[in-house]
């Protein structure tokens, strides 16, 4: 571990990497919360997938493949969230569509465009290494804007996410709400995709949040406990990944992966343990 931190202090593609690890902690934490509690994983997977589209068509116009991945998703985000209103009835099958046509663009610009492009690669798989200070100020606006948004309307996300009904009895604009909650979702993504990639960004997503789920249901400390989880998991991933030269992106998610197991299983231990102790005092009482 010494060797990590003195690598730490010396290079500064490694001060970059912990930066947005920091940044990404953050984001996941927050709206990971929402996901989980509001139970749209599978929409949130679609827009991640849906957004290799976008890279795809800016990396063949020339354009910076994280400007596409931007615009596809919020556009994807938007795109969902009006079939998520309006075709309840054919959501699933639609949402499906979406993703593999987002994906099935993504792949034919790439395809069409000559060359081999390494960042494009980073953004499917993951290189937390090649964070740029150029990517990291993107990643800094990204996550000022969802801190943001989250403040001024947080009682609002949370009537929204616990009970939709009793929200619309209320008189707040749910529809609007939730489009601006699954843009939300969109800017978390294209940060996540540079720190575990494409293929990967729904377990560091969801999972912290669904950690912390285990324990609290305040959705404040949720939101606290995940994003300390998620940076817990992406340090500890990056010291492994270094230690034992592999994937930084694999690493973190394994772990974090592994960390949901064991949290699973300890709250059943925990459960188990309690079930037993009262129903011990109950016979003692007898």
């Amino acid at each position: 571990m010494g060797e990590f931190f003195q690598a730490l202090q010396q290079f500064s593609f490694m001060q970059n990497a912990v930066a947005a690890g920091i940044l990404a902690s953050l984001a996941s934490g927050i709206i990971g919360t929402y996901v989980v509690v509001k139970r749209i994983t599978f929409i949130s997977g679609g827009i991640a997938h849906a957004v290799l589209g976008g890279m795809g068509v800016a990396y063949y116009l020339g354009a910076d493949p994280l400007h596409g991945a931007i615009a596809a998703a919020v556009f994807s985000a938007l795109l969902m969230g009006f079939v998520n209103l309006r075709a309840k009835q054919h959501e699933d099958t639609i949402m499906g569509a979406l993703w593999a046509v987002g994906m099935a663009v993504g792949i034919i610009f790439m395809s069409l465009t000559p060359g081999y492009n390494v960042d494009l690669m980073s953004f499917l798989f993951g290189n937390i290494l090649m964070v740029t200070d150029p990517v990291l100020r993107i990643l800094l606006i990204l996550d000022a804007a969802i801190l943001l948004i989250v403040a001024v309307f947080y009682r609002q996300f949370m009537a929204v996410v616990f009970d939709e009904e009793q929200a619309r009895l209320r008189g707040l604009p749910v529809d609007f709400l939730y489009m601006l909650l699954l843009c939300l979702i969109a800017l978390t993504v294209v940060i996540l995709m540079k720190i575990v990639g494409l293929i990967l960004v729904i377990a560091l997503l969801t999972l912290p949040a669904a950690i912390a789920g285990l324990y609290t249901s305040k959705l404040s400390r949720m939101m606290v406990a995940a994003s300390l989880l998620s940076l817990g998991f992406t340090l500890a991933g990056l010291i492994a990944s270094y230690h034992f030269n592999l994937p930084a992106g694999a690493v973190i998610v394994v772990l974090t992966g592994l960390g949901y197991l064991i949290a699973l299983a300890a709250k059943r231990v925990h459960t188990h343990l309690l079930r037993r102790q009262s129903q011990s005092s109950v016979g003692v009482e007898q």
